[in-house]
Order: C-alpha cells, then structure tokens, then sequence
C-alpha cells in the first residue's frame, strides 16, 4: 500500500490538507462560534424592564409591552401583544390592581413554556383608604376592603424583593447562567440600596412633610417610607375627576402651611397642577411615577435610578430640605 507522501504536495495544496483535516475535529458549523440563544422577556412596566435588564445583562433581551408615552392605567394590550408574549420565555408584570387585563391576556396567550412573575406577590400592598389618613397598615391584595395602591416599585426598600423574584426566574429557565444572575441581581440591589439611603437622609430634615400633588395618587409608598404625607387631587386612578370641594381643601392646605411648590406627573396632564398652583401662588415641579418612558427618555437611554434621582433634587427643593 503506497502512502501519501507530504513532500510531493504543493505547498497550497498541502495546507488545504491540513485545513481540511482539522475540520474533522471540530464541531459541525452549525454551532461553531456560536454562543447560546438568548432568553426573551416582557415586561408590563418600565421598572421591570429596567430590573431586568440589570439582572439578564448580555442573556436576557427584555422588550417593554407598553408603547412609548402611553399611560400604564389606561392602556389595554392588543392581540398583537398576546402573541409577541407567547414567543417569550418570561413575562413580568406588577399585579392585577395595575394590569386588570391579565388574566383575560394568558388565556389567550396560552404558551405552557412561559414563565410568568408577579412582582408584587407577597409584598405588603398599601389600600387606597390608607393614603390621606398617613396610616402605616399594610395590605394584601387579596380582593377585600378596598381599592389596592398598584405603585409598589416607589418603595426602593421593597424593589429588592422583585429583582429576586426576576433572577429566580431567569435561573428556572437558564440554570446555566444562575451565578451570573445571582451576581447581577446583588449589584442591583445595592444600587437600590445606596439610592434608598440619599432619599432617606435627603429628606430626613426638611421643612415641610407634605407632597402636595396636582394628579393621582400615585407617590403613597414613597411617602410612607421616608415619613412624609401625601395629598392628592384624585385616587390611585388617574382618570378621576377632583370635586371642587377637593380642589378647595387641597388649596387651603397648599396656602395653611406656607408650601412655595406643588407637584405634578410627568404622563399627566399638567392642567389641574397649574390651576391649583394659580389659585395657592405657588410654582411647580415634576415628579415622574417611572411607570412608562417617552421616545425622547428611550433615545436618552433614561434609567429608573435617574429618574428618582431627578424626582430626589426636586423632592429636596419642593419640601425645603436641609443639605446634608
């Protein structure tokens, strides 16, 4: 038997041997160079987008269902949107008290792979009752005595409680990947933990405790953890209407306790905050819920932690706060 003899070969014909050879060992090319697909998340919310995304880093891709500039509460998902979540791995929502819309959404989403995490399960949940009385009681959302505050992401204290119900769920279907979730979720949480604190001592001495607000009440978990008192216009329902008589009182104590601003919502409309600021002689700032982004925030790749930061320097200067 005659064997090949490499010193016969043309040097280009003899690397085209050995390139060809070396293939044989390989994996097929398929999968050479390939790294595993990603993971593929909903989230009902800008929050949960944001956490998630901190979580997931370069394994998760976390589309957000709301469209730009819509207002969380009003807004209803499409069929379009049923399908777009039947194709993902995991879908994040807050509870029904903010999305009544789930539960008729699974069933037409029907994908028995899919992950779905509610965030605000288990956590103590605020009744909209609670909110002018400044009571500390907590709730569950359990359906009685009341309408349930959905805004449970302004509690930075509870927020670490959702970044670990989102790497729980990453981990169940990347087990792979659960020490790299893991690590990213503890960074995450002590981002929130370092914001918790500058809201704490921030706002720890300041001149006034009340948050007069021109809209929905929507700031009750904040206020509740740093000590403060909320006064809204209307309920958790941005669709409200305030009585004149409402309109009246919130007046009078804008002017009672000597208050120089108000505040109103970034995806509300401004109009009753500048009436009520007319009628008290007051000026007024922005507080954004967080809930949803504008295309101007998503082009400006706008965070959750700068948005409380910004809500933070305008807490500060509203309330009269000392700097610490």
């Amino acid at each position: 038997m005659k064997h090949a003899n490499f010193g016969d070969l043309p040097k280009k014909a003899l690397f085209l041997y050995l390139i060809a050879g070396l293939f044989l060992f390989l994996p097929s090319t398929a999968s050479f160079g390939q790294s595993p697909p990603k993971l593929k998340a909903i989230a009902s919310l800008f929050p949960l987008q944001d956490f998630a995304r901190a979580v997931g880093g370069e394994r998760v891709q976390v589309d957000l269902l709301l469209p730009p500039g819509a207002e969380p509460h009003t807004w209803e998902p499409r069929p379009s949107e049923a399908a777009k979540i039947a194709r993902a791995d995991i879908f994040i929502y807050i509870g029904r008290a903010m999305e009544p819309w789930v539960d008729d959404l699974m069933k037409a989403v029907r994908s028995p792979q899919l992950k779905v995490v509610e965030a605000s399960q288990g956590l103590p949940l605020m009744e909209e009752k609670d909110h002018e009385q400044g009571e500390k009681r907590f709730h569950r959302q359990d359906g009685r005595g009341g309408n349930i505050d959905p805004h449970i992401w302004l509690d930075f204290s509870l927020d670490g409680a959702i970044v670990d119900a989102i790497a729980a769920a990453f981990i169940a279907k990347d087990p792979s990947q659960a020490g790299r979730y893991r690590e990213n979720a503890e960074k995450f949480k002590e981002k929130l933990d370092a914001l918790d604190r500058r809201y704490r001592i921030s706002l720890s001495r300041c001149r006034h405790r009340q948050i007069i607000l021109g809209g929905h009440s929507a700031f009750a978990y904040l206020a509740r953890r740093y000590g403060l008192l909320q006064v809204a216009l209307y309920g958790v329902n941005p669709n409200s209407e305030p009585t004149p008589k409402k309109l009246a009182a919130v007046i009078q104590t804008t002017k009672s306790q000597g208050v120089r601003f108000i505040y109103f919502e970034g995806f509300i409309n401004p109009k009753l905050a500048q009436v009520l600021a007319q009628e008290a002689g007051v000026g007024i700032l922005a507080l954004h819920n967080g809930a949803n982004l504008t295309k101007e925030q998503i082009k400006n790749k706008t965070t959750f932690l700068s948005l409380m930061e910004t809500n933070l320097v305008n807490l500060q200067r509203g309330l009269e706060c000392e700097s610490r």
